[in-house]
Order: C-alpha cells, then sequence, then structure tokens
C-alpha cells in the first residue's frame, strides 16, 4: 500500500526550496563581490625590500606596510579592495573597479614615509626616528590616545619645547605620511577632517622628554587611535616596494567574462541535467533538484564568508557540480545494479546507498586535501579556486550524498515505486530472477 504521507512530504521539501531559492536567489548574487578579472580593475604584485641596511623584514613590518598601503587605497575611493602578504618579502594589491589605474598607480608606488612638522610645514622628525613597532593604543581618563616610542626623547623634548612657545593655535605639532611639496597645513585644516591630508595635528602644551610619548590630539575614538597606530608602526618601519608584476583589466573586459563564464556555466549544468533525467529517470529527477539546491547553497555561503568571486571561483563551482554529479551517478549506478540482481526496490536503495558512501567519501577527503594544498602554497586566482572548490566539496557531499538520499527516500519508502525497475532506468529483461 501506497503511504501517501511521504509523498506529500516530497512535495513540501521541494515546494519550500523552491520558494527559497526563487525569492532569495537574485539578491544573494547581487551581494556578491567580484574580483578584477570579472568587474575590471588594477593588480600589481610589489616585492619588499629593507629601506636600510641591516633591517629584517618581519611580520609585523609587513603587516604594517599593509595598513599603510590600504591608507593610501581609502583615497582613491576603492571599495574592497585586496591586499594580501605572500611568502616573506611579497606583497599582492588587487583593486577591482578602480577609475584611474595611473592614479593609483603613482599612489602605491610612492614611499611612505612619516614626517612632524610644524603648522609652516617645517620637517623637524621622521618615522625613522620613532622605535619600529612601538606605537600602540592605550587609555587615558578613558579615551583612546597612541603612544609611542622615541629613539631619542631628549630629540623630541627639544622639538616640543620650541613649538610650545608659539602662539595657539602655532603650539601644533603637525604629522604628516607622504607630505609632498607644496602641500600646506594651513589649507589643508581649512578642509572638512575627512578630507584631510595629514594625520594629526595635536596641540604641544608641555615640554616632552620622556621615552614614551602620548599623542592625544583631538578626541580620538578607539578606530581613529587604532589607525593612527597602525600608520605610525608603518612609517617608523619604512620599506621599498619594487614593481615585479602589474596587469589591468578593463571595466568592458571583465563584465564580457563574466557573461560569458555564466553562459557556459548554464549550458554545461543544463547538459549535466539532461543527461541525469534521460540516463537515471528518476532519481535524475531527484539529482536536478539537490544540484539546483548546491548552487544555490554555495552562493549563499560564499556571500556569507564575504569572499571575493573571480573566474577560477566560477571554474571551481562548476567543477563542483561536476563532483555532486559523480556522488549521485555513483549512488544511483549502486542501485540499478542492486535492481539487476533481483533485489526490491527498497532493498537495492539501502544497500546501493551504503556500498557507495565509502567510494564517494574517499573521493572527496582526496580532493579537499588537494584544495587544502592549493590554499597554504597559492597565490592570489589560486587561493580564490581553492576556497570555492573546498566550499563546493564540502556542500556537494552534504547534498548529494544526504539531500539526495533522503528525496529519493521518501518516495521509495512511501511504495509508490515499487515494483518500477524503468524509473531507475532498469529494464525487466537485465533483472536476474532469483
Amino acid at each position: 500500500m501506497v503511504k501517501k504521507g511521504r509523498i506529500v512530504s516530497f512535495f513540501l521539501i521541494v515546494l519550500l526550496l523552491g520558494g527559497l531559492i526563487g525569492t532569495t536567489v537574485l539578491g544573494v548574487t547581487k551581494d556578491i563581490k567580484l574580483g578584477l578579472d570579472l568587474q575590471g580593475g588594477f593588480e600589481v604584485l610589489y616585492k619588499v625590500e629593507p629601506a636600510q641596511d641591516g633591517q629584517e623584514l618581519s611580520k609585523d613590518l609587513l603587516n604594517s606596510t599593509v595598513s599603510a598601503l590600504y591608507k593610501r587605497i581609502n583615497v582613491l575611493g576603492v571599495s574592497e579592495p585586496r591586499i594580501t602578504i605572500e611568502g616573506e618579502d611579497r606583497i599582492r594589491v588587487q583593486l577591482a573597479g578602480v577609475k584611474d589605474q595611473n592614479q593609483a598607480r603613482e599612489l602605491l608606488s610612492t614611499q611612505a614615509e612619516l614626517t612632524f612638522r610644524t603648522v609652516d610645514d617645517e620637517e623637524k622628525m621622521s618615522g625613522a626616528d620613532l622605535k619600529e613597532g612601538a606605537a600602540k593604543v592605550v587609555f587615558e581618563k578613558n579615551q583612546p590616545v597612541v603612544q609611542v616610542a622615541l629613539k631619542d626623547p631628549q630629540q623630541f623634548a627639544d622639538i616640543t619645547g620650541e613649538i610650545m612657545n608659539k602662539p595657539f593655535p602655532d603650539n601644533r605639532l603637525v604629522i604628516w605620511l607622504d607630505y609632498q611639496e607644496g602641500d600646506s597645513y594651513k589649507e589643508e585644516a581649512q578642509k572638512p577632517a575627512d578630507e584631510q591630508k595629514f594625520i594629526s595635528d595635536p596641540s604641544v602644551r608641555e615640554v616632552l622628554s620622556q621615552n614614551t610619548v602620548i599623542i592625544s590630539g583631538p578626541p580620538f575614538t578607539i578606530e581613529e587611535a587604532e589607525n593612527l597606530k597602525e600608520l605610525l608602526n608603518a612609517g617608523s618601519l619604512p620599506v621599498k616596494l619594487d614593481e615585479i608584476y602589474s596587469t589591468s583589466v578593463g571595466a568592458q573586459f571583465g563584465e564580457k567574462s563574466l557573461d560569458k563564464t555564466i553562459t557556459a556555466g548554464f549550458i554545461g549544468v543544463g547538459l549535466i541535467f539532461l543527461f541525469m533525467l534521460f540516463y537515471y529517470r528518476f532519481p535524475g529527477m531527484i539529482a536536478v533538484i539537490t544540484l539546483s539546491t548546491y548552487i544555490y547553497l554555495i552562493l549563499v555561503v560564499f556571500n556569507w564568508m564575504g569572499a571575493v568571486l573571480t573566474l577560477p571561483g566560477i571554474a571551481a563551482l562548476i567543477l563542483g557540480v561536476g563532483m555532486a554529479v559523480d556522488a549521485n551517478i555513483i549512488t544511483y549506478e549502486r542501485i540499478k545494479e542492486e535492481i539487476r540482481s533481483g533485489k526490491s526496490i527498497m532493498s537495492a536503495f539501502k544497500a546501493g546507498g551504503r556500498r557507495s558512501f565509502t567510494t564517494i567519501f574517499d573521493a572527496n577527503i582526496t580532493t579537499l586535501i588537494a584544495a587544502g594544498v592549493l590554499f597554504a602554497y597559492g597565490t592570489s586566482s589560486v587561493k580564490g579556486f581553492a576556497v570555492m572548490l573546498i566550499t563546493s566539496i564540502i556542500v556537494s557531499f552534504l547534498t548529494a550524498v544526504w539531500g539526495s538520499r533522503i528525496l529519493l527516500g521518501l518516495w521509495v519508502k512511501s511504495r509508490a515505486l515499487n515494483k518500477k525497475p524503468g524509473l531507475f532506468g532498469v529494464k525487466e529483461s537485465e533483472i536476474d530472477e532469483l
């Protein structure tokens, strides 16, 4: 007797999945960040070299340099820039959607140089006069401030003593990053705070001669204090950036690449769906449902991770569809073999699922290991491919193995498929009589 409750449960699950995907997929795809190869942009790879003889390229030095580069990129108004440290002496910068690539190149290649100046733009100190990586955020009267350590406290005492004696508002020590000839504090001070080129202009009210100095300036938020700390550390650790590779992708080329890749993906997935429906009949329909769910979940997870989608990432997504199909094919072939041996649909379903699991699990684990190695040792787009591949493997295992078995199991256990081997692509003449 057919158990209609299980069939009703199947259709409720399918309707729920269809409604969820149909109402949210456009919002999910819209929010996914695209790499520069899909929306155009600029990429450059730098080799980091010490600016001074005997200077060690430490991890802190590279991190401080990255912070300084982010500060520069903010001037361009580029959203979601990607700056990554590769190896021990390389930094890769990716600016998707950048409009003026010449400006970006010039801004990035300019050496990070911190200077301390008077309101008349006279240089008094540079970042080289600070101890390396010594700036940190502390709290003074519940207010975040930045503390720096000096190489020569007496030098700073002489400077602050000189500035302190100037009348207000000229008693300020102005901190600049990448001061250029022609810049003027008095002109910048007239601009809104978020457009000023100098970092800070704290008032000097006393001679400062201790080993550490507090920079309070105007009231800092915690974020502003952290940013200033990073900038001070970057300035106190000057490095030389030598460009060893760069590429640019036009917005039109990136858009065409995206359109062609998506079209190819639709064609490939569509052919897979047709193959599954033609060759595996009813289980093929289950595979189409779970594969559609897999693609949707991949996009949701990728968006949740805040990852950047690139052409290699889309390739990994399509590859994941192929792997998910493999899991379905292995399971369905085992079920067909069990049916051909004369077993009932119920027995064939249980035996086929049990005997195919180890093969599917081993195949996914080996691919997961390979993807992990690519992520650990790869760079840039290779890492993007690896991230998408790892995500695809995990999600495909959940949908193609457990998802397919749950949905197909509802029909098998309802007994609606009993004595209907044709729905599994098995002819009556192929079944061995026991």
